[in-house]
């Protein structure tokens, strides 16, 4: 129950970041983050019709399509992801938040254009670009985190990968990249395409970092014939843990013992010295690592 309890939370705190981010700065602008948040932004300017309902609305034909083409059944945190980010953008909008009385001096000042519904928290597209596609991806990250979605675009990627063995990424792309043209193309504007891209690579990145924490740690594959050495020194001067795996030559066939280590950047250097002192024909390979749990690391998950 506590966990679930966290989770829902958590999927609250970034969705209430996503609504912000959506409704202050990429909506009035028509900048198009893709997926049915994209597709929302004509409903909105055109129609007039709130962006969240209008995302959930879209969602639904989406999921029974999901049940009936796939045969998935969507979990708990992802309609409760879906409906959060959904309602945050429309209680957070600008009308709302204009009658509120919040932020009225900015909102007056950094306006562009007549109607309300094209107030923003700022007068500047790319600020709002930069600014909103930074949080959007914070905002979708923390809820990825916390085992929630925002529907949208996951479910036509899906669809793609079983009937026509699309990959993933390339799926994504394909879907938000239709999304963010359609906009240009409805509102007649180039620019609302570029931007639209731009806000795409902003989140994107954003989001990964949100959801699967910094690349701060990195795992090293070490293979030298001192191998002892080199554990040994390791484990006095960087007081690291240390795996030993087995492994096998591919040119001559003869054993081999593969030193792997997860040590912090600023400990990179020093790894390096120990090696190049020992053995400098070692095989070192860095990569990097997201999240680590055990000795000596303490892991990113969000806690409350």
């Amino acid at each position: 129950m506590k966990k679930h309890l966290k989770n829902f939370i958590g999927m609250s705190c970034g969705a209430l970041i996503f609504g912000v981010a959506y409704s202050w700065f990429l909506l009035p602008f028509k900048i198009a983050p893709g997926g049915v948040g994209g597709l929302a932004q004509i409903f909105y300017h055109l129609f007039g019709l709130p962006a969240g309902a209008v995302m959930v609305g879209l969602n639904i034909p989406l999921f029974i399509m999901a049940h009936l083409l796939i045969g998935r059944m969507f979990s708990v945190g992802s309609i409760f992801g879906l409906i959060m980010g959904a309602l945050f953008i429309d209680l957070f909008s600008i009308q709302n938040v204009y009658r509120m009385g919040l932020f009225t001096d900015v909102l007056e000042k950094y306006n562009v254009g007549k109607e309300i519904s094209q107030w923003a928290m700022t007068n500047d597209p790319l600020l709002a670009a930069i600014a909103g596609s930074i949080l959007l991806g914070i905002g979708v990250g923390i809820i990825f985190r916390f085992r929630g979605t925002t529907g949208g675009s996951d479910i036509p990627v899906m669809i793609m990968k079983k009937y026509f063995n699309t990959s993933i990424t390339m799926g994504y792309l394909m879907v938000d990249a239709f999304v963010i043209l359609l906009v240009g193309i409805v509102f007649s504007d180039p620019n609302i395409v570029i931007w639209g891209f731009f806000s795409l690579f902003i989140s994107s990145h954003m989001c990964d970092l949100a959801a699967e924490g910094s690349p701060n740690v990195k795992g090293a594959f070490i293979v030298s014939g001192k191998h002892e050495q080199i554990k040994l020194k390791i484990f006095e001067q960087l007081d690291r843990g240390i795996t030993v795996l087995h492994g096998e030559g591919g040119y001559k066939g003869e054993p081999k013992k593969i030193l792997y280590v997860a040590i912090n950047r600023r400990q990179i250097s020093h790894l390096r010295d120990i090696v190049k002192e020992i053995d400098p024909a070692a095989f070192v390979i860095l990569h990097d690592v997201n999240d680590v749990m055990g000795y000596g690391f303490k892991s990113r998950a969000l806690e409350f």
